[in-house]
């Protein structure tokens, strides 16, 4: 079966035998190696993407559903000295260690900011809700987003 669907603005395609998860073809088909696997259980939230504008757990949703749909994954945000400004906000305030769960809580972040530019700590715990860090406490997290949240209304 061919899936076609839109990743990062660009239009793919990938050839899938029917099972495999949208994350397996992410990172195995199209080199797409941001998202991470880790529990494949939807617990993690590390493979987290955005999926026809919704953060999902890319280990969970079956690449054959994906026909037609627009997936953003953390490759879209900045890299190298073009950091988006929630990525460098998270290396500024320490919100990354290890760097494991930091690809699904930089687009969970980031689409967070895009529909709420300034979250209260609950809506940003909620949103964070589906990501688990075992390094950072959330400390650095929350002061990223906090920090953000400032500095778009100054």
């Amino acid at each position: 079966m061919i899936v076609s669907l839109t990743i990062n603005g660009e239009p793919k395609t990938a050839t899938i035998g029917g099972f495999e998860s949208l994350l397996r073809v992410l990172r195995d088909d199209l080199g797409l190696l941001g998202s991470k696997n880790a529990c494949e259980q939807g617990e993690c939230g590390s493979c987290s993407v955005v999926l026809d504008g919704e953060v999902v757990c890319a280990c969970l949703v079956m690449a054959a559903d994906c026909e037609g749909s627009d997936v953003t994954t953390v490759e879209a945000y900045g890299t190298g000295d073009d950091l988006h400004p929630f990525q460098q906000a998270m290396l500024d305030e320490h919100g990354v260690q290890c760097g494991f769960c930091t690809p699904g809580i930089v687009v969970t972040g980031i689409r967070l900011l895009e529909e709420n530019p300034t979250p209260t700590e609950d809506e940003i715990r909620e949103a964070l809700s589906g990501n688990i860090c075992r390094c950072t406490g959330y400390g650095g997290i929350l002061r990223a987003f906090d920090r953000l949240a400032k500095e778009g209304t100054e």
